[in-house]
């Protein structure tokens, strides 16, 4: 079934889908659509389509407030959202933002390969899966690139462009042109465990977790140290729950698996995410954000 909440495309501009309309999800799209991409954006339901096109609307309406020249219903006349894959034929490039699962992004990647001509780029979100292993099996697995986006994604300056072992210079070069058109900065980095961004930021996350737990500092004291000591716009443990403490701890996982001891999980996060503490989007995480579940 195709949902067309939409007020009509405007043809004259590109056409970017983005599979999964989560919270990454619809930040891609919203930064897209005020660039002026026509964006088609998949979920899985009629309600998470909904509340995908809410989450677009809110983001919209927060950055005309801020940008006298962004026209709401502009911007949102641009943004179709289904839930069905097909939706995205047409589309010069499909980004992937569903969860750091690695099975459901082959799957989904093998979709998209057999549904998509081979010009079509196909990008995925995430922040610390190969895109080498991700594409494996693909027939066309150079049009296979990361785009690691960061959030809140409209207002956020970096996207990090991860090249896989088989990606083409061609993907590169659109994948960074899109990162530019969307007046973000891009960065090329080596497929390898976390990349860049991943890898470094889990470290320091991970750091003040340990220190949270030994009582080195409460956690405000230990974001404060980072954000007026070192410049951090947000401190580590802030930062942690607004990107989520259950995906914090599937990353260290997985670059504990990948890359040693060092990134073992501290028993803290362990415990508060099997607590369903797991940030602003469960209502407490390292601080309070509302109603705790």
């Amino acid at each position: 079934m195709l949902l067309k909440y939409g007020l009509g495309y405007e043809m004259e501009y590109h056409m970017i889908g983005v599979v999964g309309g989560g919270t990454m999800g619809a930040g891609i799209a919203t930064s897209c659509a005020v660039a002026g991409e026509n964006v088609v954006l998949v979920e899985a339901d009629e309600t998470r389509a909904e509340a995908a096109l809410g989450s677009v609307r809110d983001s919209v309406s927060r950055l005309a407030r801020k940008n006298e020249t962004i026209d709401v219903d502009t911007v949102l006349a641009r943004v179709i959202v289904a839930t069905e894959l097909a939706a995205t034929d047409g589309c010069q490039m499909v980004i992937e933002a569903v969860p750091e699962d690695l099975e459901m992004k082959r799957t989904l990647f093998g979709e998209l390969d057999r549904m998509h001509d081979a010009g079509v780029v196909l990008a995925s979100n995430t922040s610390s899966l190969s895109i080498g292993s991700i594409a494996e099996g693909l027939a066309h697995r150079g049009r296979v690139i990361g785009a690691h986006f960061f959030n809140p994604v409209p207002v956020s300056a970096l996207v990090e462009i991860v090249v896989g072992p088989e990606t083409a210079e061609s993907t590169t070069a659109a994948a960074t042109a899109l990162a530019t058109t969307l007046d973000k900065t891009p960065i090329v980095v080596k497929d390898s465990p976390g990349f860049a961004s991943s890898r470094l930021g889990l470290v320091l996350g991970l750091e003040a977790i340990r220190m949270l737990e030994s009582g080195v500092a409460s956690a405000a004291d230990i974001d404060t140290a980072m954000e007026l000591g070192y410049r951090h716009p947000m401190g580590p443990l802030r930062l942690t729950d607004l990107i989520g403490l259950d995906v914090r701890l599937a990353i260290a996982q997985h670059l504990e698996r990948e890359l040693g001891e060092r990134f073992a999980p501290p028993a803290l996060l362990i415990e508060k995410v099997a607590a369903g503490q797991l940030g602003k989007k469960s209502g407490v995480g390292f601080y309070q954000w509302g109603q705790a579940p």
